[in-house]
């Protein structure tokens, strides 16, 4: 793609002031994992492959299914049925061919998340389980990486970042994972489509601010409740 229309593609981010051209060479530098293409990560890989991250790593290990498609907006009909990375990777593809998409059709655990997590710059949660969530949490600590974290049930959503620059993680919050089985999920109870677009796009405003480093504040946890219209946000 020639300059000019590299220029042109992105000028309604370079035209603000706190993001300039510099800001938009940091954006195409930096390197993405997210964790999950489903309900929360379908609008973070949306907005970060639209804004130009130079590398998009997205790790997940199922298959597209009907009833996603309410709120995993990445896919659709046509892809039900194939692998959610795969689905991904050809949404990527249209819309930004410039962004460099690695797919990771697997799980992530204990066996695979330190070498995987260790080649990205900064870390989406989008994972729907406990075990997952303290798991990238944890190794997000050990490794110094930058963790953006959100989670969605019905009306309601949250999102936070963790171990930004050694501030606090998910354990000075939540220090031990309930047991999955005690915990209702969106199989179980369900969610609005448009509630994940909300979180998810917080999630993704929150790694372009930080990666082209405007005013950050850490350990806050914001919680949206959607049925009643309240934002709060929570100093940890």
């Amino acid at each position: 793609m020639k300059r000019q229309d590299v220029f042109e593609r992105y000028s309604r981010q370079i035209f603000i002031e706190e993001i300039g051209l510099e800001g938009q060479k940091k954006i195409r530098s930096s390197k993405v994992l997210i964790i999950g293409a489903g309900g929360l990560g379908s609008p973070v890989i949306q907005y970060l492959a639209a804004a130009g991250v130079g590398t998009l790593g997205v790790a997940d290990f199922d298959e597209v299914e009907l009833h996603n498609l309410n709120r995993q907006i990445i896919h659709n009909e046509n892809t039900v049925g194939v692998s959610k990375v795969k689905s991904a990777e050809t949404f990527v593809g249209n819309l930004n061919h410039q962004v460099n998409f690695i797919g990771i059709d697997k799980k992530i655990d204990s066996s695979n998340a330190e070498e995987i997590i260790s080649q990205y710059d900064i870390i989406v949660d989008g994972s729907d389980n406990f075990t997952a969530r303290y798991l990238i949490n944890d190794t997000c600590v050990k490794l110094g990486k930058p963790l953006v974290y959100g989670s969605i049930l019905g009306f309601a959503g949250q999102t936070a970042l963790f171990n930004y620059k050694g501030s606090k993680n998910l354990r000075d919050l939540f220090p031990e994972p309930p047991f999955d089985e005690d915990i209702p999920d969106c199989d179980s109870l369900g969610v609005l489509g448009a509630l994940p677009g909300i979180i998810g796009s917080m999630m993704a405003m929150q790694v372009l601010k930080i990666i082209t480093e405007l005013p950050i504040h850490p350990d806050q946890l914001t919680l949206v409740d959607t049925l009643h219209w309240r934002f709060q946000t929570i100093d940890f």
